[in-house]
C-alpha cells in the first residue's frame, strides 16, 4: 500500500482544513487508516483512525472538531479539521495497518504516507 497525504496549509485559528489521503494497493479497503500528527519538539500522536467498516476513534484533543471518513471506492481517507487551534500546528501523516482492532501506537502501523504541514496562526 502506498499512501499520499495532501491538503495542508496555513489557516487562521478558528478556520478549517480538509486533509486527504490517497491510497494505492489492494488491501486498502480492509485496512484501518489513521491520521497522526507531530508538532515541533513533540512526539507523534494519533489524531483519529477509522476501521475498514467505518468505525472511528479520536484523540480527546480533537473530539468534536475533527472528523475522519473514508471512501473505499476511491481509496481515499479524509480528515476534516474545524475550529483549528494554534496547538494543532503539526505535520500530519496518514498511515494504514491491517487490523480490525483500534491501534493507537504509530509503530504498529505498516504503511505511511509523506506528511503534510498544517500551520494554524493565532
Amino acid at each position: 500500500v502506498q499512501l499520499q497525504a495532501s491538503g495542508g496549509g496555513l489557516v487562521q485559528a478558528g478556520g478549517s482544513l480538509r486533509l486527504s489521503c490517497l491510497a494505492s494497493g489492494s488491501i486498502f479497503s480492509r485496512a484501518r487508516v489513521g491520521w497522526f500528527h507531530q508538532g515541533p519538539g513533540k512526539q507523534r500522536e494519533m489524531v483519529a483512525s477509522i476501521s475498514s467498516d467505518g468505525r472511528t476513534t479520536y484523540a480527546d484533543s480533537v473530539k468534536g472538531r475533527f472528523t475522519i471518513s473514508r471512501d473505499n471506492v476511491e481509496d481515499m481517507v479524509y480528515l476534516q479539521m474545524n475550529s483549528l487551534k494554534p496547538e494543532d500546528t503539526a505535520v500530519y501523516y496518514c498511515a494504514a495497518v491491517r487490523s480490525k482492532i483500534v491501534i493507537v501506537n504509530g509503530d504498529m502501523y505498516e504503511y505511511w504516507g509523506q506528511g503534510t504541514l498544517v500551520t494554524v496562526s493565532s
